[in-house]
């Protein structure tokens, strides 16, 4: 069938509201902040054939689409051998298993077929994380974690809703393996919500247009993102880019995790190889194959926004399983730090081994972390259990045309901080300082954006915090000559005692009382180009905002600021151009 450019455009759009909606209906009904106010979530459209994305949410998580994706896939294999009962109307699945394409526990998937005509048309699905799915230690960071059971409860396909009921026996057997379960049925019944009101929106836009116009509408969508990714990858030069990108540690053992990375680009098509990357690690930082994938997915997205989101934009995109590493997590190895954090690892080296060939439209490297904090304790005042989670922002990397973005959300999506009021009416906490980290962004032609400093304390009762971050050990990477942004760095101040975690921004259960506090810098961006090639009033109107100190303008940027910033003249020595003096006062 043969679709008019104009209801082409319609039916992509409208395919895109309905997620769009999903997302907001989600967000919205969800009791957990993390899913409330951070939007720590996803809703799309899957084919019903093989499970291939046909739309996602504007505002859902980026890591999500290769996952649910895979996910859904799975489902639908599982169902076609029989080992998941096949669906019905009104059905809905739950699985957070990320070795059947999930991430980690915390992301809890619903699927809900969607039915025309008797026949299943397609598939709505979501991924909303949980505060809390069991585990050794509140929020499921566990940063020592040695096997998936540690870190939560492992939910296979099963009917969590049955033509429209919610099974109360299953629902038994989730809450009565979590922390805080009374507060679950309010996200549980949101994501069920979302998925209906995906159908609603879905069944408006066929009966608008038909079946068989959108069902080919799809299919043409499908072909022109992999014609227009295709179309792109040309530009790209023949040959193998290489890169690596750090892990600091595992959790269990100390030492670094290398991510070795070779792109070969030939022609219009893109292969993937991870060869030489680093074994399986004891610790939480494997990284599942459909992560891996979706990690890879995303860096694209982020290279080439013009494309569409869609399953035909990852078929030129080869992706040589990296078997015997840490991207390739088997069972019973735990996971709970891949899609939060080796993720934005894997994006990072593939922003650093495409910087050469497509100078204008890579970056240098994110702060590449989401910050995963948990706090976990008891209430004496409102007599109640508690599980807090935050997440936070950190500097994006400069690129060809401006510097980096300050605090932005992380790589793998557009989850945002919840509001510090928000947490302190919540949750038994105060927040005494949140600002940028300042001096955190890397040096370079165009710097790298600044991270994020917050300090909370803990006001009543006693809890557990936990961390599974990263960029502690390196700061994220420079690209073209620029310098790396600022590391990530924690202390834990207690009893007025300053403690500092081995694994630079790793570990769990850290008893806390009141008066406590957790203080936390997140990293800032890389830098992009040489850094004494910066305009010296840029590096002037840094410092006069505290961006930078006076020593560290001279010493990253070659820039000589003579008398008090805010009335100062410039000089700037550069070491490869020689000196530049008496510029204008400013």
């Amino acid at each position: 069938m043969s679709i008019d450019a104009i209801t082409l455009g319609v039916i992509q759009a409208g395919l895109q509201q309905v997620c769009d909606e999903m997302d907001l209906s989600f967000s919205r009904a969800a009791f957990s902040p993390v899913i409330a106010e951070a939007n720590d979530r996803s809703d799309g459209i899957y084919s019903a054939a093989d499970g291939a994305l046909i739309a996602q949410g504007a505002g859902g998580l980026p890591v999500f689409v290769g996952t649910m994706q895979y996910s859904t896939r799975t489902l639908i294999r599982m169902i076609e051998k029989g080992e998941v009962p096949a669906p019905r109307p009104g059905d809905i699945y739950i699985v957070n298993d990320p070795y059947l394409g999930g991430t980690h526990l915390m992301d809890v998937r619903f699927a809900r077929p969607f039915y025309r005509e008797g026949k299943i048309f397609c598939w709505l699905s979501n991924t909303g994380h949980w505060p809390d799915t069991g585990g050794s230690v509140p929020g499921g960071f566990s940063a020592s974690a040695t096997a998936v059971e540690q870190e939560g409860l492992r939910l296979p396909p099963v009917r969590l809703f049955k033509e429209g009921e919610l099974d109360r026996e299953i629902y038994s057997i989730i809450c009565s393996n979590i922390r805080v379960a009374d507060q679950r049925i309010g996200d549980v019944k949101a994501q069920a919500a979302a998925l209906l009101v995906g159908e609603e929106r879905l069944n408006a836009l066929i009966d608008r247009y038909g079946d068989a116009t959108v069902s080919a509408a799809i299919d043409d969508l499908r072909t022109r993102a992999a014609t227009q990714m295709r179309a792109y990858i040309r530009d790209i030069p023949d040959g193998i880019y290489e890169s690596v990108a750090i892990v600091d540690s595992d959790g269990v053992v100390n030492e670094p995790l290398e991510i070795r990375l070779a792109i070969t680009s030939q022609g219009d098509e893109l292969t993937f190889d991870f060869a030489g990357s680093s074994p399986p690690c004891r610790g939480p930082m494997n990284s599942v194959l459909a992560t891996t994938h979706s990690s890879i997915y995303l860096a694209m997205r982020h290279i080439f926004p013009e494309v569409p989101i869609s399953a035909g934009a990852f078929e030129p995109l080869n992706i040589i399983r990296p078997a015997d590493t840490f991207l390739d997590a088997q069972y019973p190895r735990p996971v709970s730090g891949c899609a939060a954090e080796v993720s934005q690892r894997i994006a990072e080296a593939v922003f650093a081994a495409l910087a050469e060939p497509l100078p204008e439209r890579v970056t240098a490297a994110p702060a590449g972390t989401s910050g995963n904090f948990a706090l976990g304790g008891n209430d004496p005042e409102r007599d109640r259990d508690y599980v807090m989670y935050q997440i936070s922002g950190g500097g994006y990397g400069g690129n060809y045309l401006h510097d980096g973005l300050s605090n932005g959300c992380s790589t793998i999506g557009i989850s945002k901080a919840p509001p510090v009021e928000i947490m302190e009416q919540a949750f038994p906490v105060l927040f005494h300082q949140y600002a940028l980290h300042e001096g955190s962004g890397g040096a370079g032609r165009m710097r790298g954006g600044f991270g994020l400093e917050y300090e909370v304390e803990v006001r009543r009762g006693q809890a557990q915090a936990s961390f599974v971050m990263d960029h502690g050990r390196v700061g994220p990477q420079g690209a073209l000559g620029g310098k790396e942004g600022g590391k990530n760095k924690v202390t834990v101040w207690r009893d007025g005692i300053a403690h500092i975690p081995d694994h630079f921004s790793k570990e769990q259960n850290i008893a806390l009382n009141a008066g406590d506090r957790v203080h936390v810098r997140t990293p800032g961006g890389g830098g992009y180009g040489e850094p004494f090639e910066r305009d010296p009033n840029l590096v002037l109107e840094d410092v006069r905002l505290g961006r930078y100190s006076v020593e560290e303008a001279r010493e990253l940027f070659g820039v000589v600021i003579v008398g008090p910033p805010l009335a100062a003249d410039l000089t700037q020595t550069n070491k490869l151009r020689g000196p530049i003096v008496n510029e204008p006062s400013v």
